[in-house]
């Protein structure tokens, strides 16, 4: 329990984490995500996202999944990784086969210095 107040959580089954600086230079190489933002409409506007980021915030996640692609890696972010890993682990159950965690979120993007979009 203290873990998942605290960020230390470890995966469930069928999701993996990944840092901010992995998924740079795997974006830079090419790679293709599916990048889901699951904080709320004014962190995403207000705060920054990374681009291509799509907006789905984590309460509105089961009544949406349908909406996600299930042929490309889905990696979940959020501020600081705790509503993302959330979001993996419901995605994995939910049959999603390739899903990873943001570890950081935002917070650690930012601090990374790597570039945001804005509004």
């Amino acid at each position: 329990m203290l873990r998942n107040l605290f960020g230390a959580r470890t995966p469930a089954a069928g999701t993996k984490n990944m840092n901010v600086s992995e998924l740079k230079q795997r974006l830079d190489a090419g790679e293709r995500f599916y990048l889901l933002d699951v904080r709320s409409a004014e962190e995403y506007s207000g705060d920054g996202r990374i681009a291509g980021a799509h907006l789905l915030p984590l309460p509105m996640l089961a009544m949406r999944q349908s909406e996600l692609p299930r042929d490309i890696p889905i990696v979940c972010v959020c501020r600081s990784g705790n509503r993302s890993g959330v979001a993996a682990e419901q995605l994995a159950r939910q049959g999603f086969s390739e899903v990873i965690n943001l570890t950081g979120g935002m917070i650690a993007w930012a601090r990374a210095g790597l570039p945001m979009k804005r509004g």
